[in-house]
């Protein structure tokens, strides 16, 4: 049997376009199949997956080993010759006729005018957003209202939780293993936090990043969170998630704090 008998089939091209999820999805949708009603005929089969994992077939991050494709063909009643030359074609037509398939073939590839529609780039959304040039703790805090301390800086949109106003970047490990050494956090400004919110704060002309907490006040200050209907307040601590390494900073009514803004977690 010489090659140009072989029945044709380019794998490279099949892979390119996504013919065996996009196959996939097709069955499953015209079943009116969820990701779960097939990931469960699937276990039914002896394929223990995860939705996210037949997903990653139909999206063509991944592809299916011939057990498990053979499962998906199972369930679903579809065909699993996807090829875009079947074996049969070979049957119905003569070398003569093959010659001429390829050759229309080539002259439709040639032409352009039927290639597959290329996959559109995804656009990235850039925003300019001001980054301090110090970070938090490391020296005094007197720069987190200096609006020469900052620089504006071109950052991917999607890398910047709604309401972020700028950035500060972390100095030390105190809260590892959340945030590290060098990173940026990105800071919403607010005088006030709930209770285990972190936020940057500025206590003692230090600045910080940390978590916020509150304690009944210490006995030598108590007086001064007590009201003059006796009614007591709590006095604020700043929390550490390194707390092994790092002690609590219990807030001193004689000395300057204020929170300065509330860090945002994409």
């Amino acid at each position: 049997m010489s090659y140009n008998t072989y029945p044709k089939y380019n794998a490279a091209g099949e892979r390119e376009r996504n013919a065996v999820g996009a196959r996939i999805a097709e069955a499953r949708n015209a079943k009116n199949w969820n990701l779960g009603k097939l990931t469960e005929g699937l276990k039914a089969c002896g394929v223990n997956l995860t939705k996210a994992a037949v997903n990653k077939w139909e999206t063509g991050e991944t592809v299916p080993n011939i057990y498990q494709f053979l499962a998906v063909t199972a369930l679903l009643g579809m065909d699993d010759r996807l090829g875009s030359y079947r074996e049969d074609a070979s049957q119905e037509l003569n070398q003569e006729g093959l010659r001429k398939l390829e050759e229309y073939r080539r002259d439709l590839v040639s032409s352009g005018n039927y290639r597959p529609a290329e996959k559109p780039k995804p656009v990235i959304q850039f925003r300019e957003i001001a980054v301090a040039y110090m970070p938090a703790a490391a020296g005094t805090g007197n720069w987190l209202d200096d609006t020469e301390a900052y620089e504006m800086v071109s950052v991917p949109a999607q890398e910047i939780p709604k309401g972020a106003e700028l950035g500060i970047r972390i100095s030390g490990d105190s809260m590892e293993p959340v945030f590290h050494d060098g990173q940026i956090v990105w800071v919403q400004r607010c005088s006030q936090l709930n209770v285990g919110e972190v936020g940057i704060f500025s206590y003692d002309n230090q600045a910080y990043i940390k978590v916020y907490g509150e304690q009944p006040p210490e006995e030598d200050v108590r007086e001064l969170y007590t009201d003059s209907y006796g009614a007591m307040r709590r006095q604020p601590v700043l929390l550490s998630y390194n707390s092994p390494k790092y002690s609590p900073i219990v807030i001193s009514p004689y000395s300057p704090f204020r929170i300065f803004g509330r860090v945002l977690r994409a």
